[in-house]
This record gives C-alpha cells, structure tokens and sequence, in this order.
C-alpha cells in the first residue's frame, strides 16, 4: 500500500491531466496584464510565496507584477496564491488530503492556480517554486548561485498537478540558509514562519545524556547509569533502561523540555554517540526476551516515555535510534504510533547500493524495521567524516538509496554531510540529494549533469569526467567504503587517478578562465584532489616521473600547502574532519610544511 501510494504521487507529479484545459501565455514581449492574488485572510507563508512569485516572474519577463486581495483585483487575468483565491477562481477545486505539503498547480483560463491545503504552512510555497522551477526554468543551486531564465514571451501548457511528497521530513545538514531550503523544500532546517516553518524537534539527537545529566545525578544515583562489568559507570555510557525510578526522572525532564519549547512537534529520547550499553541483569533479560537484540531495551523504553507524555502533548512524536548496538529490529516490542525510529546507515558500503551484497545486513534491518514501525526515519551518510574533503565516490548511489528507502516505507530522511564549511562537491550533493527527497523517483544521472552544466558551465564536462573517473575507480576496486575513508591507503585514490584528476580540473579551470566567479567554483572542488596530492605528494611526483607525464600541481608541496591554505581561510574552513584536534587547518602544514 505505502509504494502503491507514492506511485500515485509521482503520477501526478508528472502532471497527468485530468481534464485538458489550454494553455496560458503569461506574457508577451516583457509585458503582461496578470495579477498576483491572495486570499483576504492570507496567512505569512502566503503573502511570503506572492512576493517570492513577483520578484521572479518580475525577472523573467522584466515586469513587475502587482499582488492584490482577491476580491479587490477587478476582472482581468489573475495568478491564484493559495486556497482561498484559488477557491475563488475555482469553486470546485479539489484540496483535500494535501496535508502540511501538498501542492496543486492548475490552469484555468485565463487563469493561473498556485496553491496547497487549507492552513498549509508550506504546501502554498512549494507549488510556487515547482511551478517557477518546472514550467519557468528557474533554479537555486546554492545560496548565491541560481539561474533565472529570461523570458520576455512566456507560455504555459495546460496544468492540473497535484503531488503529495511521499517523505514528511527532508533534511541535510548542508542547509544553512533559509531561503536556499525553501526553495529546495526542505523542511527541518532553521525555516522561519513566513517561510512556512519547520518540523522543529526538542533535543535532535543522543540525548540520555542530556535528560539525566551524569555530572549531576550519577553520585546519588549510580544505578540510574550502566552497568558494565559489574561497575556502574556514568561518563561515557548510556542509561539503565530498566530502572524504574530513571525513566520516571526522565519522563519528567521530558515534560519539562516540551512545556519550554510549545513549538517543538518531535522530541529525541535517544542513546548518546558510545557503545557501552547496560549489561545489568534486568537489561540483559530483556534484550535475551527481544532476540538477543539491544534494541529491545531502548525500543521498551522510549515507548513507555511516549506513552507518558501522550496525554499532555498529543501532537508530539518521540524520536529514538536504531545505531551501531542497537541498528537490528527487536524480536516482539513493536513502536507505539508516537514513537519515531531513525535507523541509522551507518555500517554500509557507500559505493555500493543499499540493495548490493555488501550491504546485505542493513538491507536486512531496514525491511525488519519496516514490518513493525509505521513512522520509520533514515539518518544516513553521505560525506567521509574522517576527511570532509577527500573525494567520496557516493554519487551513483543516492537515487537507488532514496527509491529503496521509500519502497520500504520510510517517511523521513536526514541527509548527513559534513556540518562544517567545505566538503568535496558539497554544493552539488546538496542540491541533488534536495530533488532527490522532494521526488525519489527523479533521475539522478540527470540531476547531477544538470547542476554541473548551471554551476560549472563551460568546466562541467571536465567535471564531469572526472567524477566518472573516481566512480569508475571506486567499482572497479569494489571497495567497501565506509564514511570514514583515509586519503593514505583508499584504494580508489591511486597516483593515476589523483593525477588524471589533477590535469582535468586544469583543463576545467581554462575552460572558464574568462569567467572569474565560475572559475573560482572549479577552483574550489578543485581542493579536494590538490588535499590529496599534498598529503601524498612524494608518491605523485614519482608516479609522474615514472609515467613521464605532466605535472598537474604547484611546482612544491609548500605551495600546494599554502595554496590549500588560502582556500580555507577565503571560504572560512575550520575543520577538515569531524572530530580530533588534528582534524584543524593547520595540521597539513604541521605534518607536511617546511
């Protein structure tokens, strides 16, 4: 039913016609007697989607465009944003089921119909920008980079679209700008409400430490705290999940967090990023009654917490993992409908997809979680945390892992690249994997052509081939690569490639050497090969050697360094890895500088 049903949605989505109105031509020789117009009672998202219409329609045609009440915009031509104008222009319009996103798009001569549900906080906003995306040409590949087409004469086909996103929550943690989200349509990231909002949460994530704080309770309370090899140990270690007197504290500080933060529709009670679990008598009972599966603890848990909280906060769902221990579904406790689980894809190969061999356990566990949870989430992985800027080869797995994970019935994706500014073909990752959650059935081979040919330009084919290059590598090797890959031993990165690679992105520079700011964009993926070779620059330079081939780089390893080095101070990069004091700027320069 959950497949049959997104079926349905991408259907529409391709702007199947249920009856074949014309088409409507907006504009004319950059003039055009359209009004925008909204409801008299126009909530902020929708005036906020007006005002996002007329500015760029304003650009395309180079006209600007009035936005009016509905009932005050006389006879003529009219753009409907949102429901109550397009229940004006259409009585019998149908906007049932859109839910918090839905969006329809419709022409009725000679009008034009932009809207979602009744008290949508998003849906109104998103048929805006599908229609200035699908039907205008425009696009938004990062904060500062779009393309806004010039169309003086703009034409329209006949419209009756109507989508549901098959995924209630989409995010990646490369959204940092609001305006750049919206547009994309994500919606968990820090989205004020005149741009729809957010799902917001209470605590995100790892937060057994957070609730029941061991600094503060662990000397009073040491049976609160795991128990492991017969100690109770409160630093660096989860909770005792079967103590009764804890889980009542914790219901209590969850209580607290959520009468604090009204807004918060999601709450995390979850296990904190360590392994060391309770090996307590009454924990180890309960994980044996569950299969042998420590996620039965932490299932039975987050279940009761839900439970106690439902009455009080009836709109509120608790969030908790399935990662690392506890990743295998339990044998008999099942989510309450409040429960969230987020089950992590952090053992898999990400140059294989989710539905290859390789990947077999957690194939495995996702189609367990997916018979018992009827809200299951993804926080999955697409960047090498050890190094953000090394080339990471994931690119050919993105649409497959989508499409699997909604076949499988998830209904919320967190996409985790690096939190920190910089990151091999950030931009471009994140520009994709958006589309890709917006519609898990959109090609990813066109997606990814696409963005190089508008970010890149005249540099997008070399670009290109040399993705293909370390793809190519990357299968050929059928390397298990995990998110933490080192640039020393990658089996993918070998002299060859990293030299290809090097004289490619020299091309892809002269490509658009008489375009500065496109320049600067190739230079900037460029770093992530110049990183590599910098770290292992003697074996490149002897490889050239040997090869007698052309050298791609600085003529010395200093000024590869300090070449490295300005990038990360332009584009204020601090951390070239996750975690470690080494991880810093000035390690590169430390370990291999003069």
């Amino acid at each position: 039913m959950r497949m049959t049903l997104g079926v349905i949605c991408i259907f529409f989505l391709a702007g199947t016609a249920l009856s074949e109105p014309a088409g409507l031509t907006l504009a004319t020789k950059g003039r055009s007697e359209y009004v925008i117009v909204v409801g008299k009672d126009a909530s902020a998202p929708e005036h906020h989607a007006a005002g996002e219409l007329a500015r760029f329609l304003g650009q395309v045609i180079g006209q600007k465009f009035p936005i009016r009440p509905v009932d005050k915009a006389g006879a003529g031509a009219k753009i409907a944003v949102g429901p109550a104008a397009a229940l004006k222009l259409n009585p019998k319009i149908n906007l049932k089921g859109l839910g918090a996103e839905g969006i329809v798009i419709q022409t009725r001569p000679p009008h034009l119909i932009l809207t979602g549900g009744p008290g949508s906080p998003r849906g109104t906003l998103y048929a805006v920008y599908t229609f200035l995306e699908d039907k205008v040409g425009c696009r938004w590949w990062t904060p500062k980079v779009s393309r806004i087409p010039s169309k003086p004469t703009l034409k329209i086909p006949s419209l009756n679209v109507r989508y549901v996103p098959v995924l209630e929550y989409r995010r990646t943690s490369y959204a940092r700008d609001s305006d750049w989200a919206v547009r994309n349509k994500e919606n968990g990231c820090g989205i004020d409400e005149k741009r729809g909002g957010r799902i917001a949460w209470k605590g995100w994530v790892h937060t057994f430490g957070r609730l029941v704080p061991p600094e503060k309770h662990f000397k009073e309370h040491p049976d609160w705290f795991a128990e492991i090899n017969g100690k109770r140990v409160g630093q660096k270690s989860q909770l005792c999940l079967t103590n009764k007197q804890m889980q009542a504290f914790l219901i209590k500080q969850v209580k607290k967090w959520l009468d604090e933060s009204p807004e918060a529709r999601i709450t995390s009670v979850s296990q904190d990023d360590n392994t060391r679990r309770c090996l307590c008598p009454r924990c180890l009972a309960v994980e044996r009654a569950e299969g042998n599966r420590p996620s039965g603890p932490i299932l039975r848990f987050t279940n009761a917490v839900a439970e106690a909280i439902e009455k009080d906060h009836p709109n509120v769902l608790v969030s908790t993992l399935a990662y690392q221990y506890s990743q295998r579904p339990p044998r008999i406790t099942k989510p309450r409908r409040n429960v969230i689980v987020r089950l992590c894809s952090h053992r898999c190969s990400f140059a294989h997809p989710l539905t290859h061999v390789k990947n077999r356990t957690f194939h495995d566990d996702i189609v367990g979680w997916s018979k018992i949870c009827k809200r299951l989430y993804i926080w999955d992985y697409v960047t090498n945390f050890e190094y953000f800027l090394l080339p990471h080869p994931n690119l050919r797995v993105l649409g497959p892992n989508l499409r699997f994970f909604v076949k499988h019935g998830v209904k919320g994706i967190y996409e985790q690249g690096n939190r920190h500014r910089g990151g091999e073909m950030a931009e471009l990752r994140a520009w994709v994997l958006t589309k890709l959650m917006w519609n898990p059935q959109t090609d990813e081979k066109k997606l990814i052509k696409e963005f190089l040919a508008g970010y890149y330009e005249e540099a997008a084919p070399f670009i290109e081939k040399y993705l293909n290059l370390i793809h190519d590598e990357v299968e050929r090797k059928d390397f298990y690569m995990r998110c933490y890959v080192s640039p020393h031993n990658a089996p993918f990165l070998t002299p060859a490639v990293i030299l290809a690679a090097g004289r490619l992105f020299r091309e892809a520079e002269r490509a658009v050497a008489d375009k500065p700011e496109v320049l600067e964009r190739v230079k900037v993926a460029h770093m992530s090969v110049l990183y590599v070779a910098a770290i292992r620059w003697p074996e490149m330079r002897e490889a050239a050697r040997k090869a007698k081939q052309s050298w791609p780089f600085p003529a010395t390893r200093e000024e590869a360094i300090s070449q490295f080095e300005r990038f990360c101070s332009k584009y204020k990069v601090t951390r070239l890895g996750e975690w470690g004091s080494w991880k810093r700027v000035g390690w590169l320069r430390e370990r291999y500088g003069k």
